[in-house]
């Protein structure tokens, strides 16, 4: 009786093991093949995307490479079954240089020439179209995780003050139209060299313009620069769940409002 029960015992133990095992597997092949998750942990996609929004990045979009992987070990070379991005698609990739993963906008593609002036972005030699809009307004305070106090037009600002930033409509070559942030003219990069996008590479810049480490950056000054289309991970399609606060735990920050909310 004695072993019949132990031998039991083992049995529903290694029952529970080849079921977590199998899980795994299946968790991984998701992960790999179909959607990733992703936490945004900084501003500089405002007002598309917030401090705290959580999504799936959908890597059927783009095909695949070695970034594709957890830790980067699929065994690719280049890319498979891949497709390109579209210009104003948001995009998560790999850092070329940093091994960390990014989150911007594709304003570039191979052979365009990109340039900012006076803050507009112009895309082979042409001016894209901007409309003011109402002002984006936030609430000065400590946001995610790490604490981040955001920028604004208005400052100084007093913790819980208005934290306001001018917001435009901007639309793209192909029709495509977004919401972009301005929070002071003459940032460092407003004016720019004219880029020339190389072939197989993308050109990237955040929403919020004037708080986004980007493709205005080049790699020799350590910034990101243009990014290959191997790095390219996939496109952010929908924000699944948000929270405006430094924990999951903290119910009261979250942002109903953006659950399930399509990327634009």
């Amino acid at each position: 009786m004695a072993d019949s029960t132990a031998g039991k015992k083992k049995e529903g133990i290694w029952e529970t093991v080849k079921t977590i095992f199998w899980a795994l597997v299946i968790a991984g092949v998701f992960r790999t093949l179909f959607f990733q998750p992703f936490w945004i942990p900084s501003g500089s996609m405002k007002d598309t995307l917030l401090i705290g929004d959580f999504l799936f990045v959908n890597k059927m979009a783009y095909g695949y490479s070695q970034y594709s992987c957890p830790f980067s070990m699929c065994p690719i070379s280049g890319r498979i079954l891949g497709s390109e991005p579209e210009r104003g698609d948001v995009v998560v990739f790999r850092h070329p240089t940093r091994g960390v993963d990014f989150i911007k906008r594709v304003v570039g593609l191979p052979g365009d020439e990109i340039q900012m002036k006076g803050g507009r972005l112009w895309i082979n030699g042409e001016e894209t179209g901007r409309e003011r809009v109402e002002d984006f307004v936030e609430i000065k305070e400590q946001q995610g995780p790490q604490g981040l106090i955001p920028r604004c037009v208005n400052d100084p600002v007093p913790e819980g003050g208005d934290c306001i930033k001018e917001r435009y409509t901007e639309t793209l070559p192909n029709g495509v139209s977004h919401s972009i942030l301005n929070i002071t003219e003459g940032w460092v990069a407003d004016d720019t060299a004219t880029f020339t996008v190389p072939e197989g590479q993308y050109f990237f810049m955040g929403d919020n313009r004037d708080n986004s480490e980007d493709s205005r950056f080049p790699q020799e000054v350590g910034g990101l620069g243009f990014v290959p289309a191997e790095f390219l991970i996939g496109r952010a399609d929908r924000i699944m769940f948000s929270s405006a606060g430094r924990s999951l735990l903290y119910f009261w920050t979250w942002r109903a409002d953006r659950f399930f909310k399509a990327v634009e």
